[in-house]
């Protein structure tokens, strides 16, 4: 029984993967389908009545359990004459045109919604999934999986259905073969069968190299993705070619098992046709020779099994597709499994305001076995304004972290208002955050856009922006573009400088109206003037937001009242600092 259920899941699993996207629509697709193949069917079987036209009552006797055709055509007064036969066999077509078309729009509308509910899901998947389990999947895998993959999994779940409705297509007409003789069409079956013998083996060597091929890409796009990122190290430390050559290097790995399926796929095409044809003469010689079958009853049979032949050449050919995506599909599988598995969790208090103070009660946390701090016992009050201060992994960042609700802690509490942190709806939380680092995102758009997030550009919205880019001190550079908020920042921001990044960073916040804002080393890579700026920044906000400032300069903590000193995984809280 155990076995039965492995065998039942291994072959159900993808069924039920395309099932969680679509649900009963496929369904009604696989209906649509046996229709049409029943139409084409009984259309095909209006030869007999056509052959009892030209033929006597003894020969048609022998016809087997299709006589009900003719009983049919007597029961509705059909004319068995040429005209009556083929209007009934042009009517099966028309209808069976009718049906194939519905057939093909509906296909298409499911691929449509396939497509956009697995891109949709990725949204979700990426929107709900934690910091913490997000820094631990490939950057590679996803960018690979998110973009490329998507495609590739809609080859396979085209070719997978494909394979379906061409199994049920061809089951229609072996069973009006088996109507018509059923020992001959057992033989050919039978003879068919033992030709999968082949098929079997070409179809796990195509897997295995879509599995490698879909391994190999994920890598490439993982170096890619650092190549673009480490360019500017890569060139000036004479290493590029050396990066070049792993390229190289994938790129020949991907190209190996593209051509390995392709060699594979070319084997089938080309054994198709003559192992069929090899397998129906040898039955047909083994039915007249030794069981002494009427050829007539064989013909009829074979007009079945060559209506069936292109849908069984199509399915081999779909199928052998399908396991070239294979691959990909099973990347998919595990890639959604791993965002779900990394889920955050979500509280139920909506965060409706910084009132009082974010408490942290003995937190603890750890990475890889390490532990990072333990026992943290501290206080942050509505519009401190605190300084982090500690060298280089000390575990600033990590506490940023944990302040903005990225990371909960593994140990101890934070509360929040008196209330527990990850009792909130994080994302009410963290709407009200803003979160300044070190290298500033900027989108490779407009200023206003990477202020406004997008925002309509309406009169409010207009008034917000020039609002927050007073408050940020960048009012008099916007205007001093040639475009003003239309101009464009490059790729990272890259046709501005470094504190006007930050600045910008800043206008971003401040346009959203935060409550809390956290700046990890937002100074430490910027010149003594732009330094001086981003200060000003910090002096002009105080008393309307609660800042937490990471650094490891001292001179940074001058504006601070408050100071948070790091060191050996552990605190020392300074109040009242001279400001």
């Amino acid at each position: 029984m155990s076995s039965l259920k492995r065998i039942l899941e291994k072959n159900i699993s993808d069924f039920s993967y395309f099932y969680g996207y679509l649900g009963n629509k496929l369904i009604i697709s696989f209906l649509l389908n046996i229709l049409v193949a029943i139409l084409d069917g009984f259309g095909i079987a209006m030869f007999l009545p056509l052959m009892k036209s030209f033929s006597s009552t003894q020969e048609m006797a022998g016809l087997g359990k299709l006589s009900f055709i003719l009983t049919w055509m007597e029961t509705l007064r059909i004319p068995m004459n040429l005209m009556g036969i083929l209007s009934i066999m042009l009517f099966f077509f028309v209808v069976k045109g009718l049906v194939k078309y519905g057939e093909g729009i509906y296909k298409t509308l499911l691929q449509r919604q396939f497509i956009t509910s697995l891109r949709l899901s990725h949204v979700e998947l990426l929107g709900q999934v934690s910091y913490r389990s997000f820094v631990a999947v490939d950057s590679g895998k996803i960018q690979n999986t998110v973009s490329g993959e998507v495609y590739r999994v809609l080859t396979a779940y085209t070719a997978y259905f494909q394979t379906i409705h061409g199994v049920l297509v061809v089951l229609v007409y072996i069973s009006l073969a088996f109507s018509v003789d059923f020992q001959f069409t057992f033989l050919v079956v039978v003879g068919g069968w033992c030709t999968n013998v082949i098929y079997k083996v070409i179809y796990r060597k195509t897997k295995k190299y879509s599995i490698a091929f879909t391994q190999s890409t994920s890598e490439f796009q993982g170096l890619l993705i650092q190549h673009v990122a480490s360019f500017k190290y890569l060139k000036a430390s004479g290493s590029i070619n050396s990066y070049k050559k792993k390229l190289i290097e994938k790129i020949s790995e991907i190209e190996v098992n593209q051509m390995k399926i392709g060699e594979l796929n070319a084997i089938i095409n080309a054994l198709r046709e003559p192992l069929v044809v090899f397998v129906i003469v040898l039955m047909i010689l083994i039915e007249v020779e030794l069981f002494g079958g009427e050829l007539s009853l064989i013909v009829l049979s074979l007009l079945f099994f060559y209506r069936a032949l292109t849908h069984l050449m199509n399915l081999q050919n779909y199928w052998n597709l399908y396991m070239a995506s294979y691959g990909s599909l099973e990347n998919m599988k595990a890639f959604n499994r791993e965002l779900s598995r990394g889920e955050e969790k979500q509280g139920d208090l909506v965060f409706s305001g910084f009132q009082r103070s974010m408490d942290f009660k003995s937190v603890g946390i750890g990475f890889n076995g390490k532990t990072v701090f333990k026992d943290l016992t501290f206080s942050i009050n509505k519009y401190d304004n605190v300084a982090l201060l500690g060298p280089s992994g000390s575990g600033k960042s990590t506490l940023m972290n944990m302040i903005s609700g990225l990371i909960p802690p593994d140990q101890g509490e934070i509360l929040l208002d008196g209330k527990r942190l990850s009792e909130f709806d994080i994302h009410t939380f963290n709407s009200r955050i803003g979160y300044i680092t070190q290298e500033p995102v900027i989108f490779d758009d407009t200023v206003y856009n990477n202020v406004t997030f997008w925002a309509e550009k309406s009169e409010e919205n207009k008034r917000r922006f020039d609002e927050a880019c007073r408050r940020a001190l960048i009012e008099d550079f916007v205007l001093g573009l040639e475009l003003r908020e239309e101009s464009r920042l490059g790729n990272n921001g890259m046709m501005v400088s470094g504190g006007q990044r930050q600045r910008i960073a800043i206008a971003r916040e401040l346009f959203k109206e935060i409550e809390i804002l956290l700046m990890d080393e937002a100074t430490s890579s910027l010149d003594a003037e732009a330094e001086s700026l981003i200060q000003k920044n910090i002096e002009s906000l105080k008393g309307s937001v609660t800042m937490i400032i990471a650094t490891h300069r001292p001179t940074t903590v001058e504006n601070c009242n408050k100071v948070i000193s790091i060191k050996n995984g552990r605190v020392t809280v300074r109040e009242n600092v001279a400001i």
